[in-house]
């Protein structure tokens, strides 16, 4: 497909959720940068697209640093001119699934930096981008979580950011409104992503201490929801959405 005109970031898109979703937005007409801390599965990701590639931009870029970031939105718009759709979805996991009582502060912290300082540092620029562009205004889409609203065991770290986001996305909707800017949240359960899910198929701690094998669904449909939330025009907005495999043990008590 050609071009439709508009720009998507996309972090953490070299694997998962972020390499899909870049992928689709770019089969959609859109140009796509994509994020991550390492370059060479972003290039991978550009090669994946063939000729399509030609509209992506593969950025080296840690988000939990401010001046990676900084320099990450530069290049967005020296090379796009504007940005339509954040999606931010990169992201550490529960800190190798450490006792509470056992995490370091470096676990803590570094679940922390990416998860949640991370959104908000992107957010920030993105919002700067966004509100001074022609025409102005935006879409900024967060990775929540299941966890956003209930934990799994020993997930300290990664529960309380994904809580955090959730009210980052209640927060950015309310500022980024005078500037025509949109913010939802779409929180995953259970997506097929690689080595994690296939544990999962293998047995899951549960909150009763006994392992569970739990369902997964295919990632290409949260690329799916991503593409449909980034199409809304700015006057609608997917304020939260849960897209979950439909007998992961998370409604009711499992």
């Amino acid at each position: 497909m050609s071009s439709n005109g508009r720009v998507a970031v996309v972090t953490g898109g070299g694997s998962g959720v972020g390499k899909a979703s870049a992928l689709a937005l770019l089969d959609d007409g859109y140009s796509v940068v994509v994020a991550g801390r390492r370059l060479e599965p972003l290039e991978s990701t550009v090669e994946e697209a063939g000729e399509a590639g030609s509209r992506m931009l593969a950025v080296q870029a840690d988000v939990g640093e401010p001046a990676a970031v900084a320099a990450l939105f530069s290049r967005t718009a020296d090379a796009f001119g504007r940005l339509d759709v954040l999606f931010n979805n990169a992201g550490h996991g529960a800190a190798g699934g450490a006792l509470l009582e056992d995490l370091t502060y470096e676990q803590w912290k570094r679940v922390l930096d990416s998860n949640l300082t991370g959104t908000f540092l992107c957010t920030q620029q993105a919002i700067k981008i966004m509100k001074s562009q022609d025409p102005m205004g935006g879409r900024i889409i967060n990775n929540g979580s299941t966890a956003s609203h209930v934990p799994r065991p020993n997930s300290a770290p990664y529960v309380a950011t994904k809580h955090g986001i959730t009210g980052l996305t209640r927060a950015t909707s309310l500022d980024g409104r005078k500037y025509d800017i949109a913010c939802g949240q779409i929180d995953i359960g259970n997506a097929a992503t690689g080595p994690v899910t296939q544990g999962q198929k293998r047995g899951s701690l549960q909150a009763h201490g006994g392992l569970m094998a739990e369902p997964n669904f295919d990632v290409s449909h949260v690329a799916e929801a991503v593409v449909f939330m980034s199409n809304l025009p700015l006057d609608a907005n997917v304020q939260f959405i849960t897209l979950m495999a439909t007998k992961m043990p998370f409604i009711g008590r499992g």
